[in-house]
């Protein structure tokens, strides 16, 4: 079988797993140039509290090594989008102030399963032949390997760019010893156009293409442990979990969504449509209601801490008795603090006697 043929038979295999978009690139040659910035990234401390992206740089520059899969020769890159209409999501819920990514179901066992269906798929197609299916959790630049292979370009808001399909995609890929011809990678598009730059609640883009996390509402409100600095406690808005304002206003997102049964995966969780951030302070359980879901990453004091910022941008005065009891009660005492700064925000302090 010619290599052009493979490539094919592989490129349906990954359509009829679900895949909207697939390229492939050399798994040999190091991405020097893409490595650089990161460590730049690094070194700049933009990465903020998320150390773990400080760890493991050389398995992050090379994919043929052992780290990975010993004499990797291919990446396929690979993405699903998730984009849905707005009007799937009820007004002033908790789903309308979660990033439209995880709405629904945690994507990564879902996702994780069909990669390794395509990689079974690849390692029958020659004697001898390796494949590995990697999901973001593996310390791989997949952004990069994604410009490589030619699956999409870079905007200046560091996400890829799928023309006709957008950047509300999810990424994946097999890493695979089989030689398949590299796709070439596609010239930035985006022009002088600086929408995603220029919108960003809370100004994380110092230059294109460059993400402070220190700043960033996704970064911030799902990754980042412990309590707020002003101003960024209050810059948060109505974001609970993640933000995808850098992507509404970006000119290749204006796309039809794909088919629901294309997406069901992402259809938003009841749980989260018929609660409002009022009533997620007095939720009793909420390691059950973030099971399953994408919210689990972020854990309960933080999950509370973020709906307290949207409460305050919302003058919700009617939340004012659960934050109060939040200030007395809750074990972690920067949560507290947290609380009790929310009451005073909202007029309604609590006595000194009360503040411990």
């Amino acid at each position: 079988m010619y290599r052009s043929s493979l490539e094919q038979t592989i490129r349906e295999r990954a359509r009829a797993l679900g895949f909207d978009a697939l390229g492939i690139a050399r798994a040999d040659l190091p991405l020097d140039t893409e490595f650089a910035r990161y460590e730049a990234f690094l070194d700049a401390g933009m990465h903020g509290s998320m150390t773990w992206l400080a760890e493991n740089r050389e398995v992050r520059r090379r994919l043929d090594t052992a780290d990975i899969l010993k004499g990797a020769r291919s990446v396929l890159c690979l993405a699903i989008r998730y984009a849905r209409p707005e009007k799937e999501v009820v007004p002033g819920s908790v789903a309308s102030l979660i990033a439209r990514y995880a709405r629904g179901q945690d994507y990564h066992n879902a996702i994780r399963k069909r990669l390794r269906k395509l990689a079974a798929f690849v390692r029958t197609l020659g004697e001898g032949v390796e494949a590995r299916p990697m999901i973001d959790t593996a310390p791989v630049l997949e952004r990069a390997w994604a410009a490589r292979s030619g699956l999409g370009f870079l905007g200046k808001n560091g996400l890829i760019i799928v023309p006709g399909q957008g950047s509300y995609l999810l990424l994946g890929e097999v890493v695979t010893t089989l030689e398949l011809p590299p796709g070439e990678p596609m010239t930035e598009r985006c022009g002088s156009c600086t929408r995603c730059l220029d919108a960003c609640p809370t100004g994380a883009f110092p230059a294109p293409f460059v993400l402070d996390t220190r700043r960033c509402i996704s970064a911030l409100t799902i990754e980042h442990r412990g309590p707020l600095d002003e101003p960024i406690h209050s810059s948060l808005g109505e974001h609970l979990f993640g933000c995808d304002v850098c992507q509404e206003v970006c000119p290749f997102n204006r796309t039809r969504p794909p088919p629901p049964e294309r997406t069901r995966l992402f259809a938003p969780l009841s749980r989260w449509q018929q609660m409002t951030p009022e009533q997620l302070l007095e939720a009793t359980d909420l390691d059950a209601l973030r099971k399953g879901s994408p919210l689990y990453r972020c854990p309960p004091a933080e999950l509370l801490r973020n709906a307290l910022s949207v409460l305050v941008h919302r003058n919700a005065r009617n939340a004012l008795p659960a934050i109060q009891r939040l200030a007395r009660e809750h074990p972690e005492p920067w949560l507290r603090a947290h609380a009790r700064q929310a009451a005073e925000a909202l007029g309604g302090a609590l006595p000194s006697a009360e503040i411990v």
